[in-house]
């Protein structure tokens, strides 16, 4: 056991991309992504501060929302494109944990906000008139702070329990970040009790969250169809129907890649889930949930035209 542990501290990321012409075309089109998905989460969280029709606990939220997605992308792609550019993938002991922390802070807090986020929108369809004192200004900081206390939490325990195994001589990591699934491979410790106390945990993290927003939308539901006025109809449901295609598309990935054990998936199929929610999900977000809604497109409008106006003056 002690011959086959590393004598040196630094881990090999294999990346996603070769330097063939296809893979060229595909680092471009990630490129292209993480441009749209930060820019587009910048805007949204620029238009939230500064328009004061913007200043609610849905918006509130959806900054958070913003915030974390912006996270994801700073966490994963500028290191894999510095890795294709520079050709090489090599990522320190310390620079390997910081990025599973803050991947696994960002994920737990995402996911607990998108669940306390079904919960705002119950409150708005189904006791429209409590939602100023129930959504107060104490409450949503409660819960952005529970989001990001959670994250914190989950990302302490499980980076420090994962970094204390020993690792092979084989440091290689068999993906284009240090993820938790992808590191635990390369332990030449046996890992099976603490991957089953993952898997447990996986559940609880995942499966806790999702049983609230379950309960909150069909109660909307049921709201929904019950109201008469089909203007108030069709606004309860597009609100909510880009809410639940965002948390399917956050879900869909992480049950995938932390409640389905590993020998049923891939190393390539965990690369490209792994690219899903740390890429194209933060790029889809503000698409999907704010920058086609008619009120932030206002904002949008407004900001646009009080630049235009200032710099004629």
């Amino acid at each position: 056991m002690e011959t086959n542990q590393s004598v040196t501290s630094d881990f090999t990321l294999m990346g996603l991309f070769n330097h063939s012409g296809p893979h060229l075309a595909l680092f471009s089109l990630v490129a292209a992504t993480f441009t749209m998905g930060l820019l587009g989460n910048a805007i949204l969280i620029f238009l939230i501060h500064t328009d004061a029709r913007l200043h609610t606990p849905m918006y509130f939220l959806l900054s958070q929302l913003s915030l974390l997605d912006v996270g994801f992308l700073l966490v994963t792609i500028p290191k894999m494109a510095a890795d294709f550019l520079e050709e090489e993938g090599t990522i320190s002991f310390g620079g390997c944990a910081a990025q599973m922390f803050f991947l696994m802070l960002i994920g737990v807090s995402e996911g607990v906000l998108l669940s306390l986020m079904s919960y705002d929108r119950y409150i708005a369809v189904c006791h429209p008139l409590h939602y100023p004192v129930l959504m107060r200004r104490q409450v949503c900081l409660l819960m952005v702070g529970t989001s990001w206390l959670s994250g914190v939490l989950v990302a302490s325990i499980q980076t420090s329990i994962t970094l204390h195994f020993p690792y092979c001589a084989s440091r290689t990591v068999d993906h284009f970040f240090c993820e938790l699934p992808a590191l635990l491979k390369l332990s030449c410790a046996d890992t099976s009790a603490y991957e089953l106390a993952l898997s447990i945990s996986g559940v609880l993290i995942l499966v806790l969250p999702l049983s609230l927003i379950a309960t909150s939308y069909s109660h909307v539901l049921g709201a929904v169809l019950h109201m008469h006025s089909a203007e108030a109809r069709h606004k309860a449901f597009t609100t909510c129907s880009s809410h639940i295609t965002v948390v399917g598309l956050f879900y869909g990935a992480a049950v995938f890649m932390y409640m389905v054990p590993g020998t049923y998936h891939t190393p390539q199929q965990d690369n490209v889930v792994s690219l899903f929610y740390s890429l194209i999900t933060p790029m889809l977000n503000p698409l999907i949930y704010s920058l086609r809604n008619r009120e932030v497109q206002m904002a949008l409008v407004r900001i646009l035209f009080r630049t235009g106006f200032r710099s004629k003056r």
